[in-house]
């Protein structure tokens, strides 16, 4: 059977979470076995779980401290959070999990079974390198795109665009690689947004850095430097131009 410990610092959060986690049937205990940064790190390398839960603010520091600290990553995380927008978008920029207070028991049994599946693969702790980057003020953003067969971390001037297809999404680097990812656009475009990224159609992300023209015919394109051309969408026209001006 799978352990999974619960570090939080509101004792009611940690039992509530554990109760429902082993009320789902699933083959995992969970413990609820820490309340802070210090009782959190003893708890890990004590019961090496394979599933950690982890509160992001805590009295003495905070979840990333944790794992930090943690010598031997080789379990999932999810973390838990009340809303907090630097935080929730670093997770997400290193592609790991979190679950948002008050914690909804249909979305911790799915980021559970999901964990439960991912535990079994080969350990990759660039996602955790990645993370520490992302939370690090100044620091240029690193994208984890997790395929079936590998874990990537991607600096983001490296991507030139990105295609959706239907619910996954090709990233087009400047070395010449392609990368599929089961994510939809609309996920990356939230994320890429403020970086200089710009959606152009429906199904096209441009990184505006890589713009090398806009061609009339056809409708009107924009035509990437590594010699690609994506549709411009007329409603997407006047926003694309104002943007290319101040370039």
């Amino acid at each position: 059977m799978k352990k999974a410990v619960i570090i939080d610092d509101e004792n009611r959060t940690r039992e509530l979470i554990a109760k429902m986690i082993n009320s789902f049937g699933l083959d995992i205990l969970a413990i609820p076995a820490g309340e802070n940064v210090q009782s959190g790190i003893q708890a890990i390398e004590e019961l090496k779980p394979d599933i950690v839960f982890l509160d992001i603010q805590m009295p003495d520091g905070t979840g990333f401290d944790v794992l930090k600290s943690v010598k031997d990553k080789n379990f999932e995380v999810i973390f838990i959070t009340a809303h907090e927008e630097f935080a929730i978008k670093a997770i997400k920029f290193s592609a790991l999990d979190y679950l948002l207070k008050p914690i909804d028991p249909e979305e911790l049994k799915a980021a559970v079974e999901k964990a439960i599946k991912a535990v079994d693969d080969k350990k990759d702790e660039s996602q955790f390198e990645a993370l520490q980057n992302n939370i690090t003020p100044n620091q240029k953003k690193r994208l984890v795109l997790k395929t079936q067969e590998s874990v990537y971390v991607v600096e983001l001037h490296e991507i030139i665009r990105c295609e959706a297809d239907r619910n996954y999404t090709s990233f087009f680097l400047s070395s010449g690689k392609k990368i599929l990812v089961s994510k939809t656009l609309k996920d990356y475009e939230t994320l890429l947004s403020s970086h200089n990224f710009l959606r152009v159609q429906q199904s096209h992300l441009v990184n505006l850095d890589y713009v090398d023209r806009y061609d009339k015919g056809n409708g009107g394109s924009v035509v990437m430097k590594d010699g690609s051309e994506v549709p411009l969408s007329p409603a997407k026209r006047e926003v694309f131009f104002k943007i290319i001006e101040n370039l």
